[in-house]
């Protein structure tokens, strides 16, 4: 009777925990999810609120857009234009991956469909140490690597230019693509693979022609979270790229992006001044392009869903 009544309190005591414990991790669940939202408009709110004031009472906005010269320093002629920057980000960041998405899905499909077991690994290994370096070693590395060796090879009369910090965005941008495409070709059922090879497909039709459409959203995330990586990267560009304010003519001109001003102006700016509110307005610009790819992206991602 004992070791009845002793199993009969043990079965009521886990039902007792499933019931507790049960909602208590639902909760959880849903206060991380809810935290991320909350941590995502609370960095904006943080941003906006610090360039607000001069973005409604002091900014023209069309010459903040659509002019060049950057100038915040001056004492009698300050100018707020942002368009050299706009224009340093889109050419490194689009040159990036015109670079990087060939090998990044190439490395992902080579992983994922024709590399052995203990290539696999060792593959994943090297592309995990790869992510791994920091950003201002990848910066010393276009700085005393790439530089001399742009000249030399290109002839270029500077080797800090899109083409430099474009090389090492995509390096940088490279192992992300790798993991996310790669889990994304895994996550296919093998019964499309053996129907493929059933009808007669080779194994590189069988990867572009099944494989690609049904792996399509993830393998279009890879790209994107790619984009926002070379979007985003600071020190790298702010070392490899020139920091001019320039519009660029060819992939051999060096220029400045919107994360590299912010990083390299924002510690010398005094605080509440007009500069210092402007640095905000383009962290508030970053954001917004941000938004607009990862809307564009959604919106793709469902179009492709109802096809």
């Amino acid at each position: 009777m004992d070791s009845k009544q002793t199993a009969n309190s043990s079965v009521l005591w886990r039902r007792r925990w499933r019931r507790i414990s049960e909602p208590v991790i639902e909760g959880v669940i849903r206060l991380c999810g809810i935290s991320a939202i909350v941590f995502v408009f609370g960095i904006f709110f943080f941003v906006f609120r610090e360039g607000a004031g001069y973005l409604f009472k002091g900014l023209d906005i069309p010459k903040f857009l659509f002019t060049t010269e950057w100038v915040p320093t001056s004492q009698s002629n300050v100018r707020y234009g942002v368009l050299a920057l706009l224009a340093g980000t889109f050419s490194v960041t689009v040159l990036a991956m015109v670079i990087a998405v060939p090998f990044g899905l190439g490395a992902a499909v080579f992983i994922s469909e024709f590399c052995g077991p203990r290539l696999r690994e060792t593959l994943k290994i090297v592309i995990e140490l790869l992510a791994a370096i920091p950003s201002v070693v990848w910066g010393f590395i276009g700085l005393s690597l790439m530089n001399p060796l742009i000249q030399q090879v290109f002839h270029a009369p500077v080797g800090l230019n899109v083409l430099n910090g474009a090389i090492l965005l995509a390096l940088m941008s490279v192992p992300i693509m790798v993991s996310i495409g790669e889990d994304s070709l895994k996550a296919v059922p093998d019964s499309y693979r053996e129907a493929a090879l059933a009808l007669g497909a080779t194994r590189w039709q069988t990867v572009y022609r099944v494989l690609f459409p049904a792996a399509k959203n993830g393998l279009l995330a890879a790209v994107l979270l790619g984009v926002g990586r070379a979007v985003g990267e600071t020190m790298a560009v702010l070392m490899a790229t020139g920091h001019a304010v320039n519009l660029p003519h060819s992939i051999f001109d060096p220029v400045r992006t919107l994360t590299a001003t912010i990083a390299a102006e924002l510690g010398e700016a005094s605080v509440g001044s007009d500069h210092y509110q402007v640095l905000f307005i383009i962290g508030i610009l970053l954001f917004t392009i941000t938004f607009a790819v990862n809307l564009t992206a959604d919106m793709i991602v469902k179009g492709i869903r109802k096809q």
